[in-house]
């Protein structure tokens, strides 16, 4: 294990714990046990370093990491801070952002760690000077960090919706682009039959026409033909009357 990263919480330096294998174990499975968050001891017992430092240790469990075979472990510190301090505090912030160029806006991992970071070395100033504003200080930043974790989870879910949401309308839209072309095909047959039922139906009234000029010109030929046949009859009959006519006129 690593030695672990700068920090804006105030540690104090690291002390060795073990340099064997055997009781770099034993201690290990004996600091997991205590650096376990406990249930914190009420503050009205007694007012005393050691209260304030298992507190501390409490909401700030110590660090603990294996370097070259032997176990290293690093409390927070208990000192009270200064004015100064917090303006250093408040730089080194400032320089940490700046180097690890952390996003000003938006999402930015980097810039959340050290601003939980400088929350928490507040949380151990306040403490160090009265327990009772950093215990609610700590229910403070518990409740912030669930209410950042349940907004992340709502974030990851909407985004998974979304996700769901743009793949059913790309397959939707697949399958509409199927359906335009499908209708597309349709209608370009449906169009295509029109055009021939039009082109029949045209020829259709074309030889209907010209059925009905011939038969009106058939008609008017016989009618023509039967006209002038009652004409001849006409005149025959009145060729066949006219002799019966002159003799009654002579006698």
């Amino acid at each position: 294990m690593i030695p672990p990263l700068l920090s804006l919480v105030k540690y104090d330096n690291p002390t060795l714990v073990s340099t064997t294998k055997e009781e770099d174990r034993r201690l290990t499975n004996k600091l997991g046990k205590s650096t376990k968050r406990k249930e914190l001891p009420p503050v009205e017992q007694k007012n005393s370093a050691t209260q304030t430092e298992d507190i501390l240790n409490s909401i700030l469990p110590p660090r603990e990491w294996t370097e070259d075979g032997q176990l290293w472990v690093q409390y927070v510190s208990s000192t009270p801070a200064t004015r100064l301090d917090v303006i250093n505090l408040q730089e080194k912030l400032d320089q940490q952002l700046q180097q690890r160029q952390a996003r000003e806006t938006g999402i930015c991992p980097v810039r959340e760690e050290l601003y939980a970071q400088c929350f928490d070395e507040v949380i151990r100033e306040v403490t160090i000077n009265c327990a009772e504003r950093g215990l609610l200080l700590l229910r403070v930043r518990d409740e912030l960090r669930m209410t950042i974790a349940a907004y992340q989870t709502l974030y990851e879910s909407s985004i998974a919706f979304g996700m769901r949401k743009a793949l059913m309308a790309e397959q939707g839209k697949s399958d509409m682009e199927t359906r335009i072309e499908t209708l597309e095909n349709e209608n370009k047959d449906l169009e295509r039959q029109v055009a021939e039922w039009r082109m029949k139906s045209e020829a259709i009234e074309k030889r209907e026409n010209e059925r009905r000029e011939q038969e009106a010109k058939k008609h008017k030929e016989e009618v023509q033909y039967l006209e002038n046949y009652a004409k001849q009859l006409k005149q025959q009959l009145e060729n066949f009357l006219s002799p019966q006519k002159k003799p009654a006129q002579a006698s």
